[in-house]
């Protein structure tokens, strides 16, 4: 199989939210000639304004695109975009290639898989590990499970996206390690959360402490950032709360089905949702605050910003 350069294929990019607007925006920089969709047209535009085409509708990208890339908000979203008569797989082309990036369920990635090849489309789950500074930057992660021929013919796009990118094994496996991933991140991050209370409780200075904490070893590198905006309460969307508890309850069905416990995944989502109640557009860090309000703490980092 070819590699697929920015000279030989026509790239359709279908989710312009956060993560995808940036990864397009990568693969214009490295000369692949894009069409784009978005449910916001406007979207879609600004794309097209930077050397790409904005696409009318589903039908009409999949009917230009040599490969087809998406990053979607849940398993809704991706079936409503590949399935049924205006989906990508009735409109593509036999031999068209899909790269999805969306996280969801292993069990959506793999139909994805079955229903492509039914059609004669190639498909891969590369599931995305990093946050959008690492996508504008392209040094993400990508998680991808499939056909290992396929996998090395879209290192091109690959690279033009991402430092690192690993096949996992068959159809499934990329969106598989995402969950086992994102475990680590929001379990992590809660623990965090408890740890930065307990010492504030106990008489450490928080600013003190949060920088001191982020040198220390126990701190993985995606949660080193999450400290310094933590410190002056910014809890700006980088990775919302709204899509970690949408990660966390795929990783907790995951578990049931396989009848594994997670006493305390299932720990970090309540707290998530509490969070996701009273502030759903802010990143999932702020557990730190919701554990600092709880602990009755908050209030005094507002009123000490504030002066």
């Amino acid at each position: 199989m070819k590699f697929l350069t920015a000279d030989n294929v026509k790239l359709g990019f279908i989710g312009l939210g956060n993560m995808g607007s940036r990864i397009a925006q990568r693969l214009l920089d490295h000369g692949y000639a894009l069409v784009a969709y978005d449910r916001d047209t406007a979207k879609a535009e600004a794309v097209a304004a930077k050397r790409g085409f904005a696409a009318r509708d589903i039908p009409e990208l999949a009917r230009t695109a040599d490969v087809i890339l998406s990053c979607l908000s849940n398993d809704e979203a991706v079936q409503s975009v590949y399935t049924g008569p205006a989906g990508v797989l009735a409109k593509a082309r036999p031999g068209t290639i899909v790269l999805e990036m969306s996280t969801i369920s292993p069990e959506s990635s793999r139909e994805l898989h079955r229903l492509g090849a039914e059609s004669g489309i190639e498909v891969l789950d590369v599931a995305i590990s990093g946050s959008t500074p690492a996508a504008e930057q392209g040094i993400l992660t990508l998680l991808a499970g499939g056909d290992q021929d396929l996998f090395r013919a879209a290192e091109p796009i690959f690279k033009a996206i991402a430092r690192e990118y690993f096949l996992l094994g068959g159809p499934g496996c990329g969106t598989a390690m995402k969950l086992v991933v994102n475990t680590l991140l929001g379990v992590g991050m809660q623990a965090i959360a408890e740890a930065v209370v307990l010492g504030e409780t106990v008489g450490l200075n928080r600013d003190r402490l949060l920088e001191v904490l982020s040198k220390t070893a126990v701190i993985a590198p995606a949660h080193v950032g999450k400290l310094a905006r933590v410190a002056i309460n910014d809890y700006t969307p980088q990775f919302p709360l709204r899509l970690m508890n949408k990660d966390f309850e795929l990783i907790l069905k995951a578990a049931a089905a396989a009848h594994i416990p997670m006493p305390v995944t299932e720990a970090a989502l309540q707290v998530n949702s509490q969070e996701l109640a009273h502030h759903d557009g802010d990143d999932f860090s702020a557990v730190l605050r919701r554990m600092e309000e709880v602990a009755g703490i908050a209030d005094l980092h507002s009123a000490s910003i504030a002066h």
